[in-house]
């Protein structure tokens, strides 16, 4: 005999079971909202002990940008602390088609949740991925199935697609996605594996910046992610165009140089590079951030992300600190990232040259970084226009000098290379003479000048 009570519990689990579906939210934050705590109103906040903090992840296509360790960045229980920096997520190397990551959580899990976060301002910033399920019990399971596999035929289940860039707003950064079945229980799963598309392929830059990925357990206490402890410096530029934030969270020993003197530095000459560079049309950066932690080698700017290696800067407080600093404020400014000219960037001796031009010439001429005091101590130095950095910052001092009474030559120089219409032609069309002869006639006159100098016995130059 079977009772009508069992009847009735076996038609409402059926009934709950068909109601249950799986759901995808997806918050976006305004520029002005962005906190490197990732608050949103309907995704909850990265986790630091949830079910993949200590799962293993694996690269099984696609190339990282940097090396596979990176991947420790998703799931290491700390968030970037703003938008676009690069050593503090997991991308895709530019210019690649994305790849495919596994995740295995050791056993299988009963999970709640699976949240992703991204912080980028550009086409970085958004989210598009298929994420699969296994237990990886089933015979023919592959765990690690390569490019153009079918994955349902490999033992995975999918369970969702993701694509944030519809519901982006403009002018947005940071990303948060939540994956959840309203039933409480995704499945029970031991294996994950996403699937990550670029979000454009219109330039080598539409690699997701992903901050961290949860598995969330049923029924298992979270506690947030990691932030830094040292609030942010932020200050605003003289003309108060600009704001820019100072993050001397992973070097605390810097606080007082960057409050008393760069901060002020930045401040005051932010305008006065923008003014030298800006041209009809283009609006400088009305935001940038300056990090300052340990790295390898001096500093790097990427979009409008400065970061500066503090422990070199921390023994150039009193020398080239500032001076470094203020070469990559001028790379914010140039936003040469996606000025193409036929598939090329625009040329490394006028990324590079620019700036120092401006550090050495306009900045801290004082410093005779770049000019003939500079070039008096360097007996084998190679004379010509393209040797980078402080030889090119030479020639261009010298081009503005004899060729530019209106100072508009270094602006129309930048917007070439900005918007990837540059060529060597530039030259005369500013000048009235070619680059080439332009380059021998700084030479002649540069080599005539050091001859003069005392203690210099000749000149090594390139033709």
């Amino acid at each position: 005999m079977i009772h009508l009570s069992k009847i009735n519990a076996v038609l409402l689990a059926c009934t709950l079971a068909a109601k249950a579906e799986l759901q995808t939210t997806v918050n976006y934050h305004a520029d002005a909202e962005d906190t490197p705590a990732f608050t949103f109103s309907k995704v909850p906040p990265p986790s630091r002990n949830d079910a993949a903090t200590g799962a293993k992840f694996t690269l099984v296509t696609g190339e990282p940008a940097g090396d596979a360790d990176s991947l420790e960045k998703l799931h290491d229980g700390k968030v970037p602390q703003q938008a676009d920096e690069p050593m503090q997520n997991f991308f895709f190397a530019s210019g690649t088609a994305g790849g495919r990551i596994q995740v295995d959580l050791g056993s299988d899990k009963e999970i709640k949740q699976i949240n992703t976060y991204s912080w980028h301002p550009t086409s970085r910033g958004p989210q598009v991925y298929q994420l699969y399920a296994s237990p990886g019990a089933a015979a023919g399971f592959v765990a690690q199935p390569k490019k153009g596999a079918d994955l349902e035929l490999c033992g995975w289940q999918r369970i969702a697609q993701v694509d944030t860039r519809p519901s982006r707003p403009e002018g947005s950064a940071q990303c948060g996605v939540s994956i959840a079945d309203t039933g409480g229980v995704i499945g029970n799963y031991r294996y994950l594996l996403f699937d990550i598309a670029p979000t454009e392929t219109e330039d080598d830059f539409g690699n997701t910046f992903f901050s961290e990925i949860d598995v969330v357990e049923l029924n298992a206490p979270v506690q947030p992610a990691l932030t830094g402890g040292v609030p942010p410096i932020v200050i605003f530029s003289a003309d108060g165009y600009c704001e820019i934030t100072i993050d001397t969270s992973k070097e605390p020993a810097l606080v007082d140089w960057a409050e008393q003197k760069l901060a002020p530095t930045l401040a005051e000459w932010y305008p006065k590079i923008v003014a030298m560079m800006t041209s009809d049309g283009f609006a400088a950066p009305k935001k940038f951030s300056v990090v300052l932690r340990p790295i390898d080698g001096v500093a790097y700017t990427s979009g409008t992300l400065i970061v500066g290696n503090s422990v070199w800067l921390g023994g150039e407080l009193k020398g080239e600190a500032l001076g470094a600093l203020i070469h990559e404020v001028v790379h914010v400014v140039q936003q040469y990232g996606g000025g193409r000219n036929r598939g090329q960037r625009a040329p490394g001796w006028l990324v590079e040259g620019l700036p120092d031009y401006i550090r050495f010439f306009k900045y801290e001429p004082q410093s005779h970084g770049a000019d003939l005091v500079w070039l008096q101590g360097r007996r084998k130095t190679v004379l010509n226009y393209d040797g980078m950095y402080r030889i090119s910052a030479n020639f261009l001092d010298y081009v503005a000098t004899h060729y530019d009474s209106d100072q508009s030559l270094i602006k129309k120089v930048n917007a070439a290379c900005r918007q990837g219409n540059y060529t060597d032609a530039i030259w005369q069309d500013l000048t009235g003479k070619t680059l080439l002869d332009l380059n021998a006639e700084w030479k002649a006159a540069t080599q005539n000048q050091l001859a003069k100098l005392p203690g210099r016995t000749g000149e090594k130059s390139k033709s």
